[in-house]
């Protein structure tokens, strides 16, 4: 022990104390918690691929079954498939700043996408079942073009520009 240092008697009674330890076991426990809520938090955000901005009429995005109402704000993540209906129109963000526009009537699935906000490296393909769709690409399609596709059941475009206009019917029609 050092000398002229002495312990405050309540530091010594609290160690020896049951109910003592038993909050350090509940303050360790909500730690974990918040920890595990944070950790979770994070791989929510890390799937998000961009946003929703405008949305027209019947708009709706398709996730793991089931079906959510489109509204400027709603985060995208890989997988999604957008439909609007015939008086539906969408507008959306990408985090690599592509701008998509669906029209009315269309079905649009954001199948792969992968952006490296550093290098801007990445992936992007889409397929339109049917419908329009407007597109001004990214960083991505900047940094590597072959990166980024968007098939439609006619055919498959590599993204070579900067802008299209695309239009797909229902496959078998």
């Amino acid at each position: 022990m050092l000398s002229g240092y002495s312990m405050p008697a309540c530091a010594v009674r609290a160690n020896n104390n049951r109910e003592y330890q038993g909050m350090n076991l509940r303050l360790i426990r909500q730690f974990a918690a918040a920890l595990a809520c944070l950790c979770a938090g994070a791989t929510v955000h890390a799937a998000e691929i961009g946003q929703v901005k405008v949305a027209k009429g019947q708009v709706s995005v398709e996730r793991g079954g089931q079906s959510i109402a489109a509204t400027p704000g709603l985060r995208l993540q890989s997988s999604d498939v957008v439909k609007t209906g015939a008086d539906g129109s969408v507008g959306i963000t990408m985090t690599d700043n592509s701008l998509l526009s669906a029209g009315p009537k269309s079905v649009l699935s954001l199948d792969q996408y992968a952006f490296d906000t550093t290098t801007y490296q990445g992936k992007f393909d889409a397929t339109l079942k049917q419908g329009t769709l407007a597109v001004v690409s990214g960083k991505i399609a900047k940094q590597s073009p072959e990166a980024m596709t968007v098939r439609t059941p006619a055919t498959i475009l590599g993204v070579r520009g900067t802008e299209f206009v695309v239009s797909a019917e229902p496959a078998g029609q």
